[in-house]
């Protein structure tokens, strides 16, 4: 189950090693690099704490509250700031995934992460297509 979440992470910051020396290129392409930047890092932060808290033994609820709830702000905080129409829109994606992700937490039962990877996956895609 991690690597299906941590894998689109870490497509992600490949990504943006791979774009940042295209972005000098234009305006247009450094704003998408600097918000496909700050969006690789907050969110492969945000999503490697909620895999840790699902792969303890005793699937810390808490923890994935907290992490869901960090990850949600600050995907909100990217749609909000990102001047990229393509980046807002999979920032969006990857926060109704991650409202699903909540509902399931909330329900107790044991979230399918996959989704959320994916979603993860398709903003690599926007960032480094």
């Amino acid at each position: 189950m991690q690597s299906s979440i941590a894998r689109p992470a870490v497509l992600a910051v490949a990504g943006l090693i791979a774009i940042l020396p295209l972005s000098m290129v234009s305006c247009s392409a450094a704003q998408k690099a600097i918000d496909c930047g700050n969006t690789a890092v907050k969110v492969t932060g945000d999503i490697a704490d909620l895999t840790k808290a699902y792969d303890n033994a005793g699937n810390d609820s808490a923890a994935a509250g907290k992490a869901l709830q960090k990850l949600k702000g600050d995907l909100d905080q990217i749609g909000k700031n990102s001047k990229n129409t393509d980046v807002v829109k999979a920032a969006t994606d990857l926060q109704k995934q991650a409202d699903k992700v909540q509902q399931a937490v909330d329900r107790k039962e044991a979230p399918d992460l996959k989704p959320l990877g994916d979603a993860a996956g398709n903003l690599t895609s926007v960032c480094t297509g």
